[in-house]
This record gives structure tokens, sequence and C-alpha cells, in this order.
């Protein structure tokens, strides 16, 4: 087997089991013999994971790829540990060929080794020794002379040579606890470099447990709510704690109570341990230097703003302690963790998954305290270090080269009648536009099959409702803060059409269409109002009404009046929530009957017996009737919806647009 095909499966082992590595953290490297396309002979090289990606989901395409000669070689050049940072340009001169990925700042670790194999890992029981007040006479007791510590040294070149040796001078030892970092291993081939690895991991986790003491974040003072209580709080909690987050950048949320979490924050030591914040690099670049701790319960609004204010102070003191002329402008005051004795945690970030992962970054920092307390004092690195690694330049240049946002990043979406037709093509069309979204339907099983093809639970989640219901519509409401902090865009979708001639409509068709569309689209409308105006983001509402709502055709009474009080409802709240900066507008579809719910339940047979025209060809034959001559489709509507949200029609509130090809008699006056 090829050295980089044993190293992508053993990564790939080793990222899956998160008692080994978070999410994106650690790399591994092999070293081995390929073939120089140039002169035909022989040329050590090194494979190391690349900079930004995960173990677990490693490719070969997301290895460097540099020449072992070259890399060492920088050894004579090294400036010393007051200029380290150039030699992370250096290492483009050492690339073999294209070199895949980028090069990440530990590559001075995996190349200076003289092992061809090294692992670099962030367990939390490692950390926990890396963390802990008498770490090294930890190690020392956990390991003998097995595993070495190393002091803690920002990631970097002179981190590499310190490894290298202690690899050097200590034969016997099969890897090193980085103080206040993680973990590093290494071996004379993969199979060993990866026992050595599981071997550091598994010996601290049965010390830690051996060693420690029972509860070791004290006594219990606050009881964590019964479930139903709890996410009950944790909705209420969610759209105000989301839009305080997002004060210099808006964010998305994640809601997080797991038995971790709930103990921790149940704890006497919480404000204490809190106040220290995480210790791994890979932690804090992520859940930032410390957490917002608030009062048990969430405490009142005015509390929650008031704590949340003094966050941002704290956070532009700490920045003005450290920061040098040539630090990167302060990023955002705003914290990224929320700790809510009784209800759990909220975590925050541009989008679902970096809200997630900064989460579970948090619940790996929790562990790492947990171990730490259990056998020592919790001693995280210096502010001052953490610091110097969150404003780092290379820090900053890696933010640098990530992708611009799409249009829709970070906002989140709820679509009624999202699992088939029209409300389908919306969803699919905000989700690609980058949007959370929410895909409401009464059918569950059609809106999970919309959610699952969008894409993973963070873009896209399902959520069963009937809008005629005040009940479902706030608990589908409750689900769309608990999956992704709040709602900024609602679409009223939902909707349904009986055609009939006006002596033959009964009241309970009336009462029908207008409770699903009508009395549906303003309680969605309510619920999500309250979401938005407590997050104080503003937000968009978009009605499909439809061309019906100003043209007058036969046999259409109770669809076409409830689609008039659906457009006048437009203008209704467009007018009164706009001094909260929520816009509400309107598209008027016509004669969409490919991929239409509406027409495949029946609307369409009925539609053409009134025209005399087979059900196959209704769609031709409404585009014949219009002045473009063309058919309308799903996508053409959700086009609409997305030209409305998508960030070019700021200004624009109370607006309905036409999307039936032209039809005249139904133009806006």
């Amino acid at each position: 087997m090829r050295p980089v095909d044993e190293l992508v499966a053993r990564s790939r082992r080793l990222g899956a089991d998160p008692r080994n590595t978070n999410y994106a953290g650690g790399n591994t490297s092999a070293a081995g013999v390929a073939e120089d396309p140039v002169t035909g002979g022989p040329v050590e090289l090194l494979w190391v994971k690349g900079s930004g990606g995960d173990l677990g989901t490693l490719t070969e395409a997301g290895l460097a790829v540099l020449r072992l000669d070259r890399l060492r070689a920088l050894v004579d050049v090294y400036p010393g540990v007051d200029r380290e940072d150039e030699m992370v340009a250096a290492f483009d001169y050492c690339l073999h060929g294209r070199g895949g990925a980028a090069p990440s700042i530990d590559t001075a670790m995996h190349g200076l080794v003289a092992a061809p194999h090294v692992d670099h890992l962030h367990p939390d029981a490692g950390i926990a020794l890396a963390t802990a007040a008498d770490g090294p006479a930890l190690t020392k007791e956990c390991f003998g002379d097995r595993v070495l510590w190393v002091p803690w040294r920002r990631p970097g070149f002179q981190l590499g040579l310190d490894i290298a040796a202690v690899h050097r001078d200590n034969p016997q030892a099969i890897g090193v606890i980085l103080g206040g970092h993680g973990i590093t291993a290494w071996g004379a081939t993969s199979q060993e470099c990866e026992a050595n690895s599981l071997e550091i991991i598994r010996t601290a986790t049965e010390f830690l447990a051996a060693r420690g003491r029972a509860e070791p974040f004290g006594t219990v003072v606050h009881e964590p709510l019964p479930q139903p209580e709890r996410h009950a709080a944790a909705a209420a909690l969610a759209p105000l704690l989301r839009g305080l987050a997002s004060t210099d950048r808006a964010q998305v949320g994640h809601y997080t109570d797991t038995p971790e979490v709930l103990d921790f924050v149940a704890r006497a030591a919480l404000d204490r341990l809190a106040a220290l914040g995480t210790s791994c690099p890979d932690h804090f670049l992520r859940t930032k230097v410390r957490p917002l701790v608030l009062p048990a319960g969430g405490g009142t609004p005015e509390q929650i703003r008031d704590l949340h204010a003094a966050y941002r102070e704290q956070y532009a003191a700490y920045y003005r302690r450290h920061a040098t002329p040539d630090s990167p402008a302060m990023r955002g005051a705003d914290p990224a963790i929320v700790l809510v004795p009784g209800v759990g945690m909220f975590s925050f970030g541009a989008d679902k998954q970096t809200a997630r992962v900064a989460g579970e970054f948090y619940v790996n920092a929790i562990n790492v305290m947990r171990g730490a307390e259990a056998v020592s004092t919790y001693a995280p690195i210096p502010e001052s270090e953490k610091f110097r690694i969150e404003y780092w330049a290379l820090e900053e240049a890696k933010l640098a080269r990530r992708p611009a946002p799409r249009p829709l990043a970070s906002r989140v979406a709820l679509v009624t009648g999202g699992g088939s037709g029209i409300g389908r093509a919306i969803a699919l069309r905000l989700a690609a536009e980058g949007a959370c979204v929410v895909v409401a339907d009464r059918s569950f099983e059609s809106a999970v099959a919309v959610a699952a093809e969008i894409g993973n639970r963070d873009v896209a989640v399902p959520v069963d409702v009937d809008v005629t219901s005040e009940e479902a519509i706030k608990a589908a409401l409750d689900a769309a803060v608990l999956a992704f902090g709040g709602v900024d865009l609602v679409v009223n979708n939902a909707g349904l059409s009986i055609s009939k001639p006006l002596l033959e409509t009964t009241a309970a068709d009336w009462d029908l269409q207008h409770d699903v569309m009508a009395r549906g689209s303003f309680l969605v409308a309510r619920e999500a109002a309250r979401v938005m105006i407590e997050q104080g983001m503003g937000g968009d509402i978009v009605y499909i009404a439809s061309k019906n709502a100003v043209f007058a055709g036969p046999n259409n009474v109770a669809y076409g009046a409830t689609k008039a009080d659906q457009a006048h409802q437009v203008r209704l709240l467009a007018a009164e929530l706009g001094g909260h900066g929520i816009r509400v507008n309107g598209v008027n579809p016509d004669g969409v009957v490919r991929g239409s719910g509406i027409f495949a339940s029946g609307w369409g047979a009925q539609r053409a017996a009134v025209y005399g025209v087979p059900e196959s060809e209704l769609g031709a034959f409404y585009a014949q009737r219009t002045i473009l001559k063309r058919e309308v489709l799903p996508s053409h509507v959700a086009n609409a919806v997305f030209a409305l949200v998508g960030g070019d029609l700021s200004h624009t509130t109370g607006l309905h647009v036409p999307v039936d090809a032209g039809v005249a008699a139904a133009f806006l006056r």
C-alpha cells in the first residue's frame, strides 16, 4: 500500500472517534519515497494533512505534499522564534509538484521529527493533562518516560524543533504531551504510529478515571429544568440571544442540552471555570476566549442585554490589553458560546455547521476541565497567548482565504407547504443561495424528503405543521429557533384549491380554503413576526398569493377571495412591520401546472374541465393565453422569491411580483 493510502486510512480511523480528536482538529503525516517526475530518480516526500481539513473525512486531495530534504534544510535558515512566522511562506518553496493542499502551521512538527509517521491530536484526556496546573508531574506519573512533557509554545517552527529534540534524545519515547495544547505521537510504521497515539489516549483516560476525584465541578447548585420546560425556555431565549450575538455580524445559532453541558452549568465551579476560558488553540479559535454565562433559567431580557453589553466591553478590553500596532482589527465582540444554568448551551457562528462545531468544541473543553480538575487544578494557557493565536497574522490570512459568503448565508428561512411543488422549489432555491431552511408541511414524510434532498441537518430540517392550528404553528417556530437560533425569512406558501361554481360552493369549501390560506398565512406571519421582533434583525415575509387575487375568473369564488385576502395582508403587514425592519412582499403566480401539488391534487382536472381542454394540455393552454406564451414552472416562482429577499431589493416592501408570463387582466394598478 502506498504511504499516502496508509495515511488517509489511519487519519480517517483516528478522526472518526471524537475521543481522539475534535472536528477539523489535529493533523497526521507520512514520509516515503516516490519517483521524481523530472529526474526519474527517487525523492523523499512528506504527505501531511493540509490547512483547514478534517481527519475523519480526509482524502488525498486534502494533503500537502513536500520534499523532505528541502523542508529539513529550512533549519539552516531559521531566523529564530521571534521571526518564525516567516517560515510558513518558506513551506511553499518545499512543495512537490503542485503541492496539494496548503501546508498548515503544524507542517514543521511533522517534517522535523525524524520518524516516518507522526500524529498530532487533540484528545480530551490528553488536553486535560496538558492543562493541569501540575501537568509535568502528572505526565511523568501517568506515562513514566514513555511520553514526555513539552512546555506550551505557540504552534510553529520552534515547536517542531522542540518535539524533534525530544524524539532524538529519548529513543524510548512514543510521544509527547504538549502543554496547554494536545498530544503528538510517532512511529516507524503507520500501524505503530496509530497504536502509539491510541495508547497515549487510552492511558491518559484510564489515569484520569483511576486517579481523579468524584464531582470535580463541585456541588449541584442549579438543577436542570425538565426537558419540556427546558426546551420551551430555550425556544423563548434563542431569538433574543441570536439577535445579541449578531450585533457585529449575522450569526446562526445552535442549542445543546447534552448531559455534559447540563451537568457543567449546574455546578458550583461554573463561574470560575468559564471565566478561565478554553486552552487548546482549536477550541478557543471557535469558542472565543470565554463564554457568556447567564443567570439560572436565563434571567429577564433586561438582565440578558446588560450582561451582553458587559461581555462586549470585557472583550474589547481584552483586545486593548494585548493588541499591538500590527494586530488585525478586532473581529467582533459578541460571544460565540452562551451558557444558561438549567437550560443548556447556545453556540453561534456564520453558518449552522460553524455554530454546531463551536458547541462541540466547548463540550470538548468541558471534558478537559473535568479531567484537569479531577486530578489537579485547571490552568489554561495565559490570556496573552490566546490573543497571540486569535489575532495571529497567519490566522487572519486563513480567514481571508475563505470563499465569499452566498447571498443568503446566515439567514434562516421557513417555507410552509415546502414538501412539494412551489414550496419545494422555493426551499431548494433558498438553500442553494446559502440559507438554512425549515421545510414545513402537513405531510411530514414530504417535508423529510425535501429536507434530505437539500442536505443534512446543518442546512435543512423538516417540521410537521397544519397551518390552521395555532399550536402547530407555534411548535413549528419553536422547532425552527431550536434548530437554527431564530427565523429571518418566512414564505407563506401552504395552499389548496377547490374549483366550483358559486351555487355548488359549500360553506365547508369556503371555510377550508380561508382557514388554510387567509387564516393560516395570518397565523404564520404573526408567530414569525414575534420571533423577528425579538431578534431585532429585521426579516422578510413573502406571501405566495396568485394572479387570482386581482383577476376575476369563473368557478373560483372561494379561492380567488382568499388569495385577495392574502394579497391585502401583504400591504397591511408591510405598513405595520416596517418599523421593525421586516419587509413583507408577495408573488402572484398563475398556471403552475407541472410540479404543482395543488394541480396534482384535483385542481388541474377541475380547471381543465372549466376551460374544456385535456388535463395533460393544461400547462400549454395557460401558456398560450399569456403575453409571453411561456409556461410557468415552480422554479420561476422560486426565482421571484429570491429576487425579493436576496438583498438587491432591500428598500422594497408591500410589493406583489407577477409570475404569470403576462396576463393583462391581472396587471397591478
